[in-house]
């Protein structure tokens, strides 16, 4: 992709995104109804939203729920777990969830793991993005947090949820090296979603130029995601 994108390999990437508590079955069937029509990777929305979207959406695209706080995360383990079983048991193919960062100096440590491991466990034979709010990181808990959530067992390394700021050029490339450097020293191959004010063609080329600058093999919807909610606008 990196020598040529066109609208088909971006929607092959696309994690086409509607997070509303409130959003009405209009809104989630005109959603599925563009889903199905244009055949993006996923459809992401709250866990609430699943069974419905589950009933609408056709075979072969997966659906994803953003579990367990967003876009402030949960600081509790058990209620992770409970938020991300839910949403596998409603039908969900993927997870999205917070890694809320703090203040506090030894960010991220413990409490973090706990939280990372109740994810990965929760979601065992599960896709699991950990989102991890790179707009509220200076470079070195960037890093730290990307690599606690790999060694974790997330298949993602997540940007951002786009409430609290959006994806800098900065943080696509740290999360593609980090990513890199883990295949590299552990010799599994995981994925970058890239998410916050990504709304236009340039935007993606500009971002999926810098994931590649790092590690040009990322890419395909096992490794590469963009989340938008409006991207799929600017594409057609």
């Amino acid at each position: 992709m990196s020598g040529r994108m066109d609208a088909r390999s971006v929607l092959d990437l696309l994690d086409l995104t509607l997070l509303d508590h409130d959003a009405t079955e209009a809104a989630l069937d005109a959603l599925c109804e563009r889903a199905n029509a244009h055949r993006p990777a996923a459809v992401c929305v709250f866990s609430e939203h699943v069974p419905y979207v589950r009933s609408r959406l056709d075979d072969g695209i997966a659906l994803a729920a953003v579990a367990g706080g967003f876009p402030i995360g949960s600081f509790d383990p058990e209620v992770i777990s409970e938020a991300v079983r839910a949403a596998v048991e409603a039908g969900a193919d993927e997870i999205d969830c917070v890694l809320e960062p703090h203040e506090a100096e030894g960010f991220p440590g413990e409490p973090e793991l706990a939280m990372l491991i109740a994810m990965r466990e929760a979601s065992a034979g599960y896709t699991l993005k950990v989102i991890i709010e790179t707009p509220l990181l200076e470079e070195r808990r960037m890093r730290a947090a990307a690599r606690m959530a790999l060694a974790a067992g997330a298949d993602f390394v997540k940007s951002c949820t786009g409430r609290r700021g959006g994806c800098s050029d900065e943080a696509a490339g740290i999360l593609a090296f980090e990513v890199r450097r883990y295949g590299v020293t552990m010799g599994h191959r995981r994925g970058v979603k890239l998410s916050g004010g990504i709304r236009t063609k340039e935007d993606v080329k500009r971002l999926l130029g810098l994931v590649h600058s790092e590690d040009s093999t990322i890419n395909g919807p096992a490794r590469l995601r963009i989340g938008a909610s409006s991207l799929l606008d600017d594409l057609l």
